[in-house]
């Protein structure tokens, strides 16, 4: 896969995102992948890119557990992880979000993310565990299940 096709994949996942964002937030039911409409604490079945602070906050709050990926476009490390946090998105009850350092630099500092990647997961809106770099896919599964 060409970098301008990576970019393009996520693109076009952070404009499907944006738009489930939206219908959420203005009360319309979001339509899932199989058709149906996605409601309550289920967790999406595709990462969802934070906002801001605030979006963060009610993210970590709503859900009952919830992968959280610092990252950065240019880390090479990030790249290496992305498609295992794509695929626990998919695979688990966790909420996967995704956290733009270069776009978010105050929420990154306000979380001590001194390098990329840095996880965190979240239990019940609290930290259950922060983990910096690479990690193989079951490590962050079971990272997942421990906080379940």
């Amino acid at each position: 896969m060409s970098d301008s096709q990576s970019d393009d994949e996520l693109d076009e996942l952070r404009e499907r995102k944006l738009e489930e964002l939206k219908r959420k937030a203005s009360g319309e039911p979001v339509p899932t992948e199989d058709g149906g409409a996605a409601g309550g604490t289920g967790a999406p079945d595709e990462p969802i890119h934070v906002e801001g602070p605030e979006h963060y906050r009610e993210l970590v709050q709503e859900h009952d557990v919830a992968l959280v990926d610092f990252y950065a476009d240019w880390c090479g490390p990030c790249k290496m992880i992305e498609p295992a946090v794509e695929q626990l998105a998919a695979e688990t009850d966790a909420a996967v979000l995704k956290v733009d350092i270069d776009a978010h630099q105050g929420l990154a500092r306000d979380m001590q993310v001194q390098g990329v990647p840095t996880l965190y997961v979240y239990s019940d809106g609290e930290v259950a565990e922060r983990v910096v770099g690479v990690k193989e896919k079951h490590q962050l599964r079971s990272m997942i299940e421990a906080a379940s």
